[in-house]
Protein backbone atom coordinates (compact mmCIF):
# COMPACT_ATOMS: atom_id res chain seq x y z
CA UNK A 1 0.00 0.00 0.00
CA UNK A 2 2.94 2.08 0.59
CA UNK A 3 5.26 1.60 -1.78
CA UNK A 4 1.87 2.38 -4.26
CA UNK A 5 1.60 6.06 -2.79
CA UNK A 6 6.03 6.38 -2.84
CA UNK A 7 6.54 5.04 -6.12
CA UNK A 8 4.63 7.87 -7.97
CA UNK A 9 5.86 10.41 -5.45
CA UNK A 10 9.79 9.39 -6.29
CA UNK A 11 8.83 9.45 -10.03
CA UNK A 12 7.88 13.23 -9.22
CA UNK A 13 11.04 13.98 -7.65
CA UNK A 14 12.94 12.23 -10.21
CA UNK A 15 11.29 14.47 -12.77
CA UNK A 16 11.82 17.46 -10.79
CA UNK A 17 15.88 16.72 -10.75
CA UNK A 18 15.50 15.73 -15.01
CA UNK A 19 13.92 19.45 -15.06
CA UNK A 20 16.77 21.18 -13.10
CA UNK A 21 19.57 19.44 -14.80
CA UNK A 22 17.85 20.39 -18.52
CA UNK A 23 17.62 24.16 -17.10
CA UNK A 24 21.29 24.13 -16.08
CA UNK A 25 22.46 22.40 -19.24
CA UNK A 26 20.38 24.53 -21.70
CA UNK A 27 21.34 27.66 -19.16
CA UNK A 28 25.10 26.52 -20.10
CA UNK A 29 24.83 26.25 -23.78
CA UNK A 30 22.82 29.66 -23.75
CA UNK A 31 25.75 31.02 -22.60
CA UNK A 32 28.40 29.84 -24.76
CA UNK A 33 26.29 30.95 -27.93
CA UNK A 34 25.37 34.41 -26.64
CA UNK A 35 29.20 34.99 -25.61
CA UNK A 36 30.72 33.18 -28.23
CA UNK A 37 28.22 33.74 -31.38
CA UNK A 38 26.87 36.87 -30.48
CA UNK A 39 29.67 38.70 -28.29
CA UNK A 40 26.90 39.29 -25.83
CA UNK A 41 28.05 38.13 -22.04
CA UNK A 42 25.50 37.85 -19.71
CA UNK A 43 25.32 37.30 -16.07
CA UNK A 44 21.99 35.68 -15.38
CA UNK A 45 22.56 32.73 -17.30
CA UNK A 46 25.08 31.82 -14.47
CA UNK A 47 22.67 32.68 -11.56
CA UNK A 48 20.31 30.34 -12.62
CA UNK A 49 22.60 27.61 -13.32
CA UNK A 50 23.71 28.05 -9.83
CA UNK A 51 20.48 28.47 -8.58
CA UNK A 52 19.49 25.14 -10.16
CA UNK A 53 22.47 23.31 -9.03
CA UNK A 54 22.05 23.96 -5.45
CA UNK A 55 18.14 23.33 -5.95
CA UNK A 56 19.15 19.92 -7.94
CA UNK A 57 21.94 18.60 -5.49
CA UNK A 58 19.52 19.37 -2.02
CA UNK A 59 16.51 18.50 -4.10
CA UNK A 60 17.94 14.83 -5.12
CA UNK A 61 19.78 14.06 -1.91
CA UNK A 62 16.51 14.61 0.17
CA UNK A 63 14.28 13.11 -2.74
CA UNK A 64 16.22 11.01 -5.53
CA UNK A 65 19.08 8.99 -3.55
CA UNK A 66 17.69 5.97 -2.05
CA UNK A 67 19.38 5.03 1.69
CA UNK A 68 21.71 2.11 -0.14
CA UNK A 69 22.94 4.62 -2.87
CA UNK A 70 23.57 7.91 0.09
CA UNK A 71 27.64 7.77 0.79
CA UNK A 72 28.27 6.59 3.96
CA UNK A 73 31.34 5.35 6.24
CA UNK A 74 30.59 2.57 7.28
CA UNK A 75 33.86 0.67 7.43
CA UNK A 76 32.81 -0.56 10.99
CA UNK A 77 29.18 -0.91 10.52
CA UNK A 78 29.31 -3.24 7.99
CA UNK A 79 31.84 -5.56 9.63
CA UNK A 80 30.43 -5.62 13.08
CA UNK A 81 27.91 -8.16 14.29
CA UNK A 82 24.77 -7.69 14.45
CA UNK A 83 23.69 -6.59 17.98
CA UNK A 84 26.79 -4.19 17.57
CA UNK A 85 25.96 -2.84 14.03
CA UNK A 86 22.57 -1.87 15.48
CA UNK A 87 23.92 -0.19 18.34
CA UNK A 88 26.36 1.70 16.20
CA UNK A 89 23.52 2.77 13.41
CA UNK A 90 21.40 4.15 16.05
CA UNK A 91 24.01 6.17 17.74
CA UNK A 92 24.53 7.57 14.19
CA UNK A 93 20.72 7.97 13.75
CA UNK A 94 20.37 9.66 16.49
CA UNK A 95 23.20 12.13 16.10
CA UNK A 96 21.95 12.79 12.67
CA UNK A 97 18.53 13.63 14.08
CA UNK A 98 20.29 15.66 17.18
CA UNK A 99 22.67 17.63 15.32
CA UNK A 100 20.49 18.36 12.05
CA UNK A 101 16.96 18.89 14.42
CA UNK A 102 18.78 21.49 16.64
CA UNK A 103 19.64 23.50 13.83
CA UNK A 104 16.79 23.86 12.20
CA UNK A 105 15.61 27.00 13.83
CA UNK A 106 18.73 28.82 13.19
CA UNK A 107 18.48 27.47 9.46
CA UNK A 108 14.92 28.94 8.96
CA UNK A 109 15.76 32.16 11.09
CA UNK A 110 18.89 32.38 8.44
CA UNK A 111 16.74 31.61 5.29
CA UNK A 112 13.52 33.89 6.57
CA UNK A 113 16.28 36.93 7.15
CA UNK A 114 17.48 36.70 3.57
CA UNK A 115 14.14 37.50 2.03
CA UNK A 116 15.97 40.91 2.85
CA UNK A 117 18.09 39.98 -0.76
CA UNK A 118 17.85 39.31 -4.07
CA UNK A 119 19.95 37.83 -7.09
CA UNK A 120 22.02 40.31 -8.84
CA UNK A 121 20.22 39.41 -12.30
CA UNK A 122 17.27 37.40 -12.20
CA UNK A 123 15.94 39.04 -8.55
CA UNK A 124 14.98 36.08 -7.18
CA UNK A 125 14.46 36.31 -3.72
CA UNK A 126 17.35 34.70 -1.78
CA UNK A 127 15.08 33.32 0.62
CA UNK A 128 13.31 31.47 -2.15
CA UNK A 129 16.56 30.27 -3.26
CA UNK A 130 18.01 28.94 0.14
CA UNK A 131 14.65 27.55 1.08
CA UNK A 132 15.68 24.02 -0.09
CA UNK A 133 18.08 23.76 2.48
CA UNK A 134 15.20 23.34 4.92
CA UNK A 135 13.41 20.84 3.10
CA UNK A 136 16.24 19.05 2.71
CA UNK A 137 17.46 19.36 6.59
CA UNK A 138 14.18 17.90 7.18
CA UNK A 139 14.16 15.08 4.72
CA UNK A 140 17.41 14.27 6.47
CA UNK A 141 15.80 14.46 9.55
CA UNK A 142 13.19 12.30 8.97
CA UNK A 143 15.62 9.64 7.26
CA UNK A 144 17.66 9.84 10.00
CA UNK A 145 14.41 8.69 12.60
CA UNK A 146 13.38 6.06 10.00
CA UNK A 147 16.49 4.53 10.27
CA UNK A 148 16.41 4.91 14.14
CA UNK A 149 13.33 3.16 14.39
CA UNK A 150 14.89 0.36 11.90
CA UNK A 151 17.76 0.13 14.32
CA UNK A 152 15.96 -0.66 17.56
CA UNK A 153 13.28 -2.47 15.95
CA UNK A 154 16.10 -4.79 14.49
CA UNK A 155 14.77 -4.50 11.19
CA UNK A 156 18.17 -3.00 9.60
CA UNK A 157 18.25 -4.48 6.04
CA UNK A 158 21.66 -6.95 5.98
CA UNK A 159 25.00 -5.22 4.77
CA UNK A 160 26.20 -6.03 1.64
CA UNK A 161 29.36 -8.25 1.67
CA UNK A 162 32.81 -7.15 2.13
CA UNK A 163 33.79 -8.36 -1.01
CA UNK A 164 30.75 -6.65 -2.67
CA UNK A 165 32.12 -3.04 -2.14
CA UNK A 166 34.44 -1.28 -4.66
CA UNK A 167 36.94 1.32 -4.30
CA UNK A 168 37.29 4.55 -6.50
CA UNK A 169 41.08 4.42 -5.83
Amino acid sequence: MLHRVLRPLHRFAEAVAAALLAVIFVAFILQIVLRYAFNWPVGWTSELSLAAWLWLVLWGAAFVLKDDEEIRIDLLVDRAGPRTRRVLVAIGALSIVVLFGMSLRASYDYVSFMKVEKSSYLGIRMDVTYSIYLVFAGAVVLRALRQLVRALRGTLPAPRPVAATSSAL
